[in-house]
């Protein structure tokens, strides 16, 4: 699709790449559970290979397998138990695989640094893997799937991510954080937020399980998460001297570039959702 899309302006490319890519997405939310599963299964386990493949660019060695494996496992697990197929006491599986790492590294006689790798290992499970898993209990609020939260969510981030874009390339002037991003602007992020909070009102009318003040919360979540996880993407991007994580997404760059807001707002509207 790459190679089609290559003949087409930047813009265009980025708005062919993300109706198809938000068309497969709404399908699997909305056709059931299980293709919520795969689609959103995929994604994390793409984003989380993708991270792999940078951190080794900086020279560092990750356990790119084992590591993409534990963060499929939690994924999976932390579905099955919201789905109630598997009782919770299984979380406490988590930490005996996950501490495997050790084992494999020491055994690992050519490893110059085995703690970097361990530290990058366990990084990429934390930054990709745990924030996709804590999907499921946002999907799972109600105590059976419901679609319309994760589809709220992704909207809202989705209008923040438009409205910043056209609002910074048509009045940006001031700059956000040029240390990092020297292309974000005030003026974007002020866009950004009144097209994410404008979703997140009329996503109010059309459910019933969260009231409009809890949508307006977690669309403010949402652009400051969003805002700060791209920042982050950005910083360790930067660090590693590299424009796109991949290439994976035409006119967006790779999953990590597409997904870095998500991964930094899941958590925080998790927490939102389960203490208030």
């Amino acid at each position: 699709m790459t190679s089609i899309l290559n003949k087409y302006s930047n813009l265009t490319q980025r708005i062919i790449a993300a109706l198809i890519g938000a068309f497969v997405i709404i399908m699997g939310l909305y056709y059931g559970p299980w293709t919520y599963f795969c689609v959103f299964l995929g994604i994390c386990i793409v984003t989380q290979l993708e991270f792999y493949k940078l951190v080794g660019l900086d020279g560092m060695l990750p356990l790119k397998t084992f590591g993409t494996i534990c963060g499929s496992f939690i994924f999976t697990l932390t579905y099955l138990i919201e789905l109630g197929y598997v009782n919770s006491k299984y979380y406490y599986t988590i930490f005996p695989i996950a501490a495997c790492v050790y084992l494999i590294y020491l055994y690992k006689k050519s490893e110059k640094k085995p703690f970097t790798g361990i530290a990058f290992t366990f990084l990429g499970i934390m930054y990709v893997a745990i924030p996709f898993s804590l999907l499921n209990i946002i999907a799972f609020y109600s105590g059976v799937y419901e679609f319309e939260l994760i589809l709220g969510s992704l909207l809202i981030l989705w209008a923040n991510d438009t409205g910043a874009y056209f609002s910074g390339v048509r009045f940006g002037k001031r700059k956000l954080f040029e240390r990092v991003s020297p292309k974000k602007s005030w003026e974007g992020s002020i866009g950004g937020l009144f097209l994410a909070l404008a979703m997140a009102f009329g996503i109010s009318h059309f459910t019933s399980f969260i009231p409009l003040t809890s949508w307006l919360c977690i669309g403010i979540i949402i652009v400051i998460g969003g805002t700060y996880g791209d920042l982050v993407e950005s910083l360790f991007k930067r660090s590693i001297e590299i424009k796109d994580s991949g290439r994976l997404i035409p006119g967006h760059g790779g999953f990590l570039d597409r997904f870095d807001g998500l991964l930094l707002s899941a958590p925080f509207i998790t927490a939102f959702l389960k203490i208030f």
